[in-house]
């Protein structure tokens, strides 16, 4: 079954995003810590900004899980797959369950 939304223009965007969110929230949250331990003082908009940081990890979390789970029965490398879809989040799994066509590789020669 083919979703006829997205362009590849579109869904690449949505990926490169959501590896950049992200990994920007991971730092965020390490920042916090290193805040934390050292008796740092955050700014109060700084609460609202880790409340949705920790929001979009716990969801990305949630689907990396359930891509892991069913990798194996759509011949993926279950680790591999459940990572992939924490970082680039929906995506991941609407490309497993063939709604969206899989990423390319960038050399499909092999060379």
């Amino acid at each position: 079954m083919k979703l006829g939304f997205p362009t590849k223009y579109v869904v690449f965007l949505i990926k490169v995003t959501s590896v950049l969110l992200i990994s920007g929230g991971i730092g965020l949250e390490l920042g916090n810590i290193y805040a934390i331990l050292t008796h740092s003082n955050m700014p109060s908009i700084a609460k609202f900004i880790f409340w949705i940081e920790r929001f979009a990890i716990s969801a990305h979390l949630i689907e990396g899980v359930v891509a892991a789970y069913y990798a194996s029965a759509y011949n993926k490398v279950p680790i591999v797959y459940g990572t992939y879809t924490f970082f680039v989040g929906t995506i991941g799994l609407l490309e497993l369950f063939d709604f969206l066509p899989p990423p390319k590789s960038p050399n499909p020669g092999g060379l």
